[in-house]
């Protein structure tokens, strides 16, 4: 009896298990002991479908479109938290990873995407709108048009993905490399890069953390504010530590709408302060932190 062919698309066949404790010791900038980039997502929300996000939940369970208050909750955040962590960043001559639903460029937020192109953040792909993977009807050509339409307002290729609400299918990874997408961020399953077989060319996991996004920790979990500053001084403290033998890459994700409001934004600044008072760390994107990978690896970058 023939057994079954391996389907290349399960995880298992993409990529090989590999301990930490049992890798040889990688290598950052500088000798830097650990690498901090930080995901600020932009989005657009259409007023006439289900909402990508609830705070207040619908009357009786039942889902209303239009949803005006959910819907005028992510445009506050384009409209006034986006600025407030622009400020921040560029106080501290810091840069961001930018993922940006493709439309954002074409449509009413275009002036937050020129905000972002000027501030010289990098541009990742996150769906041409917001939609998960599943749920839109062609989703090659979805990442065709994200890809197209980020490279055309930016000028350059972009290199990373992060999808909405970071799902994927399992075809997903092969549409991504073929259409020139170099590292994605859906696969929070280490603290150093991943790489990642496809159909085509590979791919990089870059490491990220579902436990440093404001989604689930403030929406989801309903944390109360300060608890943001707590835990990422405590995922950074041990990861300085375990960097001197090791290093690692510690990520955030950030929403405009969640982070930048007024009670919370001063536990992200303030996170962002202790970490900047130490030495050995390497404040970089994610676009750089992947270059840097393909150096260090030998991969086509």
């Amino acid at each position: 009896m023939n057994s079954p062919k391996p389907d290349h698309r399960r995880p298992e066949q993409r990529f090989a298990f590999s301990a930490m404790s049992q890798r040889d010791k990688w290598a950052l900038p500088d000798g830097k002991r650990i690498a901090v980039y930080t995901v600020v997502n932009v989005e657009e929300w259409d007023i006439e479908k289900p909402i990508a996000r609830e705070y207040v939940t619908s009357p009786a369970g039942v889902k209303t479109v239009p949803n005006i208050p959910n819907w005028a909750w992510h445009e506050y955040g384009m409209r006034v938290g986006i600025w407030r962590i622009l400020d921040f960043f560029a106080t501290h001559g810091l840069r961001a990873s930018a993922a940006v639903n493709a439309r954002v460029c074409l449509g009413s937020g275009e002036p937050v995407a020129r905000a972002l192109k000027d501030a010289g953040w990098e541009f990742m792909g996150h769906g041409y709108q917001q939609a998960a993977l599943h749920t839109v009807e062609d989703q090659r050509d979805n990442i065709r048009r994200a890809f197209a339409t980020l490279k055309q307002y930016t000028g350059r290729d972009p290199k990373g993905w992060l999808g909405p609400g970071l799902h994927q299918t399992l075809d997903t990874l092969d549409y991504l490399a073929a259409e020139g997408f170099k590292y994605v961020c859906d696969f929070p399953m280490d603290e150093q890069p991943v790489q990642m077989r496809t159909s085509s060319t590979p791919v990089v996991a870059m490491p990220y953390t579902l436990e440093l996004s404001d989604l689930p920790m403030m929406v989801v979990h309903t944390h109360e504010s300060r608890v943001w500053y707590q835990r990422v001084v405590d995922q950074f403290d041990r990861l300085y530590a375990e960097g001197a033998d090791q290093p690692r890459v510690m990520s955030m994700s950030i929403h405009p709408y969640i982070m930048g409001v007024p009670h919370r934004i001063k536990h992200f600044e303030a996170a962002y302060r202790y970490m900047l008072e130490r030495d050995e760390v390497w404040f970089a994107t994610a676009e750089e932190i992947y270059d840097w990978y393909c150096v260090q690896s030998g991969a086509d970058g």
